[in-house]
C-alpha cells in the first residue's frame, strides 16, 4: 500500500472516528482550533486558491461533527485566520498556531483537530509535504506526537 492510499484510509478512519466523537466537540476551544487548523492548512503553500476556499468551505457546511456550530461563525472564524495567514504567512502563523494550541487542554479535541487537518489536507486527493509539515507542527502545538498521526 502506497503511503498515500494509508493516508487516504487513515482519512476516512479519521472522519468516523470524529463523528464517534462528535458530542464531546462542542467546546468554543475546538471550534476556534479547528477552523485554524483549516486555515493553516489552506494555506500552507503560502497561497490559498478559490478551490482550497471551496473545499474548506463545503467540510464547513457539510462535517457532521462541525454541525454542532453555526456555519457562519464557523466561516466567519475561517476567513479571519486566512487573512492573517495571506498579510504576512509567518507572522500569521504564530497568531494561528496560537488558536489551534487552545484544544491542548482535552486531549480527545486535540486528536480531532489534527484529524481536521489531515481531511482537509487530503480532501484534494493530495497531501503534500506543505500541508503535512504544518499538520506536523500542530501536533507539537496541541502536546501530540505526530507519528500517533502517520506524520
Amino acid at each position: 500500500m502506497t503511503r498515500w492510499d494509508r493516508l487516504k484510509e487513515s482519512a476516512s478512519t479519521m472522519q468516523t472516528q470524529l463523528i464517534a466523537k462528535k458530542n464531546d466537540l462542542k467546546s468554543g476551544a475546538f471550534r476556534d482550533s479547528s477552523m485554524a487548523m483549516c486555515a493553516l492548512v489552506a494555506a500552507a503553500d503560502g497561497t490559498v486558491d478559490p478551490a482550497e476556499r471551496q473545499r474548506v468551505a463545503q467540510l464547513i457546511a457539510t462535517n457532521e461533527v462541525l454541525q454542532n456550530f453555526p456555519a457562519d461563525d464557523l466561516r466567519r472564524r475561517f476567513e479571519d485566520n486566512l487573512v492573517k495567514l495571506t498579510a504576512d504567512f509567518d507572522f500569521g502563523k504564530v497568531s494561528v498556531m496560537q488558536e489551534i494550541a487552545k484544544a491542548k487542554k482535552k486531549p480527545a479535541e486535540a486528536r480531532a483537530v489534527v484529524q481536521i487537518g489531515i481531511v482537509i489536507g487530503g480532501a484534494d486527493g493530495d497531501f503534500d509535504k506543505d500541508e503535512q509539515a504544518v499538520v506536523r507542527e500542530a501536533c507539537y502545538a496541541l502536546g501530540l506526537p505526530p507519528h500517533e498521526f502517520d506524520l
